[in-house]
């Protein structure tokens, strides 16, 4: 029996020591996170060791002396006088006591409730920020006020995850070696509230003209919330945005009431109206030209290879062409020659320097606030004052300035085709007739269209050798670009066609001033340019422009092409720049719009120190001037106000004195253009001696008969009566003025030589 519930009782235990088997997905699961396990600790610990290293290798600069040496600087020519700045930084630092403590409590309620208390960064802001990004949501910030303070100094804008870590270890860092107090004023003499305000004291004078010291509640409230969006925010911009700044002013100074900076009494009384903006007047950083000389340099650091960050914020020391006082003499010239009372007027002048292409000086066209085009870089159609292209291509052909040319209006080509016609009505209707036989001299003196259309025609190619031609001393070729009106590498419209020499292709003022500095450097081309130099804040040189040049003109014809220009000046349309007082060269011009009616006026001179060109247009630039401004041809206000403003720049300059001309005379390419030479008077009879006769005879005459010059012979000289011929009476045909066909019966000098004001309708000077 005992033996049996021996055995019976030993059974039950057996069953009991049994344990369960460990499925598989339960020891995949456990190995699973054993591993997770250990990766998590490396990682933890591999962070942990990166956090050391980054915490330990990055230092914190000078707040101040970092962000203030981030200014990009221009300068005049003489690379001290300062011109103005790019990013300038609208920044006057003032200490936290200075500050009231509404805009304290306003800024730290509207950015960072938790600024007093948190360690520098906000863990579940970065993550909601993380988790935002990574679904590919708009990049989030969620930055405390000492991380958008460690941003704006030390770090770029950018939004990544790099940078966060950065600015989370920076801020960190900065927690422990700056106190709150030093992080605010930091922050509030920083931060950027618009309207070109950096720091709260700007703010301001910014939004309300006064110190910040003397903010109140209100004013404080609404600097506070613009800090978020400053452009949203300002309430200059347009209802919509006083809308805006109206519900975050509200929510401002709920949060200051909820975080017990004001009371609930406080709240509400603020809430109920925005305070009072005064008008501020402009700082005038780029008021007058000065705004039209920092875009152009901008662009032109642009095309040189510097980067918008560069510029902006990249401390950058740059050099510019501009003089002070060519600038200056620009306005003051252009003030005091313009009619006053034409709001719709554009005025434009360039200057640019013979030899270098240093552009000295430009007029813009009018304040820069007000408009920010800038005409002396869109320039407009030139008309006339392209002719001396044509002339020099014409010599270069082969073409002597004594050469002859039809001045008979209209012109038709060889083909049948109608030309151009000259200035005036004429007997027909259809401009002025100079006769069959005008030379280059007198065709450019009086800008005699029909001229320069024989002469395009008479050579080979001829439009493409003027384009050429144009090309080579200065002006651009046509990119066939789209919606811009920055024409300074560009010319709209030009193309060797036959009216090429008439000027109806669009070119600035300063491609015009530098194409006749070509002709003053006796036919050697330099690129126009504006910076001389720019520097690193360090000092280092990046960039510094090298003068180059090149002959595009030899020099005995850029000569002769100069001594026309003189006769311009002397005999024709330019008479007005006599006043001068020294010699000087330059060509009119005037061109009409599609319905035919003058658009633009020009002058475009020198002197062998300094080209310059003057243009007028209205409106958009193609508005007719004619009814509008009186007289409207470039012989009077452009010759008048490009006088004035050389008088400025030439103002304590040597005289110099242009080349003698040399009259080169190559092989024609086309016949029928020798030099007028009149047929000279037949001889006198002879009478015979009467022999005596013893019968009565005639009384013999006493004197030799002689026969009269042919009636049809013109004279050998000009025949006006204000200025004496200045012509040789014994050459037949000068090289000043050759007689007109005979069978035209006009003298050529339909014109008044340009020193009156032409009454008639004109088609180009």
């Amino acid at each position: 029996m005992t033996g049996k519930r021996k055995a019976g009782a030993s059974s039950p235990k057996q069953t009991s020591a049994k344990k369960p088997e460990e499925t598989p997905l339960k020891r995949r699961v456990k190995k699973t996170l054993k591993w997770t396990s250990i990766s998590g600790l490396v990682l933890v610990l591999i962070g942990a060791i990166a956090f050391v290293v980054l915490y330990n290798t990055i230092d914190i600069p000078d707040p101040n002396a970092d962000f203030q040496t981030e200014t990009t600087h221009v300068y005049y020519q003489d690379g001290k006088t300062e011109l103005g700045r790019y990013a300038r930084q609208n920044r006057n630092s003032i200490s936290l006591e200075e500050m009231p403590d509404s805009i304290k409590d306003g800024v730290v309620a509207a950015e960072n409730q938790s600024f007093w208390t948190d360690k520098g960064i906000d863990p579940k802001g970065i993550l909601r920020a993380a988790f935002s990004n990574a679904k590919g949501n708009a990049q989030q910030g969620a930055s405390t006020i000492t991380q958008q303070y460690v941003k704006i100094l030390y770090l770029s804008q950018e939004r990544s995850y790099t940078r966060k870590v950065k600015e989370a270890i920076v801020s960190l860092k900065l927690q422990r070696q700056q106190s709150k107090e030093e992080i605010l004023e930091g922050y509030l003499n920083t931060i950027y509230f618009g309207r070109g305000a950096y720091g709260i004291d700007a703010a301001a004078h910014a939004f309300f003209d006064k110190p910040a010291k003397k903010l109140k509640l209100r004013e404080s409230a609404v600097l506070a919330s613009v800090i978020n969006n400053p452009t949203l925010f300002d309430p200059a911009n347009g209802k919509a945005n006083r809308a805006a700044l109206l519900e975050r002013f509200h929510y401002v100074l709920g949060e200051m009431a909820d975080m017990n900076s004001i009371t609930e009494e406080q709240a509400v009384r603020a809430e109920r109206r925005l305070p009072k903006f005064p008008k501020i007047k402009s700082e005038g950083s780029y008021a007058g030209q000065r705004g039209h000389m920092l875009e152009m340099i901008k662009k032109e650091l642009v095309r040189l290879g510097f980067d918008e960050q560069q510029i902006n914020g990249g401390g950058l020391k740059v050099t510019t062409t501009l003089d002070k006082s060519a600038m200056a003499a620009a306005e003051e010239g252009i003030a005091e020659a313009r009619p006053d009372g034409l709001k719709q007027l554009h005025v434009a002048s360039a200057s640019v320097e013979p030899g270098t292409g240093a552009l000295r000086s430009f007029y813009g066209g009018q304040d820069y606030l007000k408009s920010q085009i800038n005409w002396a870089v869109s320039g407009g159609q030139p008309g006339s004052s392209f002719k001396p292209f044509a002339l020099a291509a014409g010599i270069q052909a082969g073409f002597s300035l004594k050469d002859t040319f039809d001045g008979n209006s209209p012109f038709y080509f060889e083909n049948g085709t109608k030309g151009p016609r000259n200035e005036g009505t004429g007997p027909d209707g259809q401009g002025t007739d100079y006769g069959s036989s005008v030379n280059l001299i007198k065709g450019t003196e009086e800008s005699i269209n029909t001229v320069y259309a024989d002469l395009t025609d008479s050579m080979p190619d001829g439009p493409q050798k003027i384009l050429d031609m144009a090309n080579a001393m200065g002006i651009p070729k046509w990119k066939k670009r789209e919606g811009t009106m920055d024409n300074l590498r560009d010319s709209p419209g030009l193309q060797a066609n036959s009216g090429i020499a008439l000027g109806s292709a669009t070119v600035s003022p300063i491609n015009m001033a530098n194409a006749y500095a070509t002709i003053a450097n006796g036919g050697e081309a330099a690129p126009v340019y504006m910076i001389e130099r720019v520097e690193d804040r360090d000092g280092t040189e990046l960039y510094r422009h090298k003068v180059h040049t090149k002959r595009v003109l030899d020099e005995d014809i850029a000569a002769d092409v100069s001594y026309a220009l003189q006769e311009v000046v002397t005999n024709g349309t330019g008479a007005n720049a006599q006043s001068l007082g020294r010699p000087a060269a330059g060509k009119t011009g005037t061109a009409t719009n599609a319905d035919d009616n003058v658009s633009s006026s020009w002058f475009v001179g020198y002197t062998p120190q300094m080209a310059t060109a003057v243009m007028y247009v209205r409106g958009k630039g193609n508005e007719s001037l004619e009814g509008y401004l009186e007289p409207f041809y470039g012989a009077t206000y452009p010759t008048q106000t490009w006088t004035a403003i050389m008088s400025r720049l030439m103002d304590g300059k040597e005289v110099e004195y242009f080349p003698e001309p040399v009259f080169v005379d190559g092989e024609a390419p086309d016949e029928g253009h020798a030099p007028y030479v009149p047929p000279p008077p037949p001889p006198p009879k002879k009478s015979e001696k009467p022999k005596p006769s013893k019968t009565k005879s005639e009384k013999p005459t006493d004197k030799p008969t002689t026969s009269a010059p042919p009636t049809t012979t013109p004279p050998t000289t000009t025949p006006p009566t204000t200025d004496p011929p200045t012509s040789d009476p014994g050459e037949p045909c000068t090289v000043l003025n050759c007689p007109s066909d005979p069978a035209s019966g006009d003298t050529g000098n339909g014109n008044g030589n340009g020193t009156k004001p032409r009454q008639s309708a004109t088609r180009s000077e």
